[in-house]
């Protein structure tokens, strides 16, 4: 049976919010949510709300002209109009245009006779500055999103399991595709899997964090080639009683997480990736990428996923040490 993956290998989180009863909460925090939008529905509010304000501020310039007369005046130099060559809802429309993005060509302009126009001038400038500061916030937010560069920070497809340093390894690899580096990078990773408690409780996707070198500082990252994140399978390990006939029939989900601040904008990024069961290669390891040539260092990343078997017990790690143990008694 194949599992339903909680994370997609390229970060994709597949979870869906239902039955939302709160969905004011959405409103009360406008800016994110008109930030969260996708593409399409963002340039759709956006023309929305300018033509909107264009149309509605248009339409009271003219119910003005028409309520002081003006339009019936359209021919008699002696009569003072509220707008200077307003002739109807199309020009009280660009006469609109023109105040709230204060083009001013000047064939149309506001008289001092008028002293409602002049109220409502200083309203449509007001509310067309504030239209504007949100409106160019929200792209400029949307458009400045880190999210793009996350696609390219790579995970590699497998993880593998084989001995370093006579010690079983969960390992695997995290490369930049950049030159410009990521700054401040960190790596996390947690272990997905249903559990269910002493009292009885079932908890279908219990997190469990996976060191990987945070008691050492080894989490935080100098990205600049591919680096292999390894995390040893000790005692405090969730790994510690699983050996490799055991690995190929658990249900799990391998979640890693690579933070970090792009350099070029000084914003947060974030990549994920996850590995399934059986995407965990038991006596496996990568294969070199890094090369010396003449005066730099190059990196093959046609290799990038590449791995080979190595000889590795198939027994668990707690029986490993245990037989190291009895080794050295011995």
């Amino acid at each position: 049976r194949k599992r339903q993956r909680y994370v997609e290998k390229d970060g994709k989180c597949n979870v869906q919010h239902g039955n939302v009863r709160e969905t004011y909460r959405y409103l009360t925090d406008i800016f994110t949510t008109l930030v969260d939008l996708k593409w399409r529905f963002s340039l759709l509010i956006f023309i929305l709300a300018y033509a909107l304000t264009w149309l509605f501020f248009g339409l009271i310039w003219w119910v003005i002209a028409y309520s002081r007369g003006d339009l019936e005046h359209l021919g008699d130099h002696t009569w003072t109009p509220c707008v200077n060559n307003l002739n109807g809802f199309v020009s009280a429309f660009l006469f609109s245009i023109e105040t709230e993005t204060t083009i001013g060509y000047g064939h149309r302009v506001i008289t001092d006779t008028c002293p409602e126009g002049i109220v409502l001038l200083l309203l449509q400038a007001i509310l067309g500055s504030m239209v504007n500061a949100f409106m160019v916030g929200c792209m400029f937010v949307k458009i400045s999103q880190p999210n793009k560069r996350a696609e390219t920070l790579v995970f590699s497809s497998h993880a593998v399991v084989s001995l370093r340093d006579d010690r079983l390894c969960l390992m695997f690899r995290v490369g930049d595709l950049r030159d410009s580096h990521i700054v401040e990078a960190s790596i996390r990773a947690k272990l997905i899997q249903s559990k269910q408690t002493q009292e009885g409780e079932f908890i279908p996707l219990d997190q469990t964090d996976l060191s990987v070198g945070f008691e050492t500082g080894d989490d935080r990252l100098f990205l600049v080639s591919p680096l292999i994140i390894s995390h040893e399978i000790d005692e405090r390990s969730p790994f510690w009683d699983v050996s490799r006939g055991q690995l190929e029939r658990d249900d799990f989900e391998i979640v890693v997480i690579l933070e970090g601040m792009v350099e070029a904008t000084g914003m947060t990024c974030q990549a994920r990736s996850s590995y399934l069961a059986d995407e965990v290669l038991w006596g496996h390891r990568f294969t070199p990428l890094l090369s010396l040539e003449e005066g730099f260092y190059e990196v093959d990343y046609g290799g990038f996923h590449h791995t080979v078997p190595v000889p590795t017990p198939a027994c668990s790690a707690r029986q490993l040490a245990a037989a190291a143990a009895r080794r050295d008694a011995h």
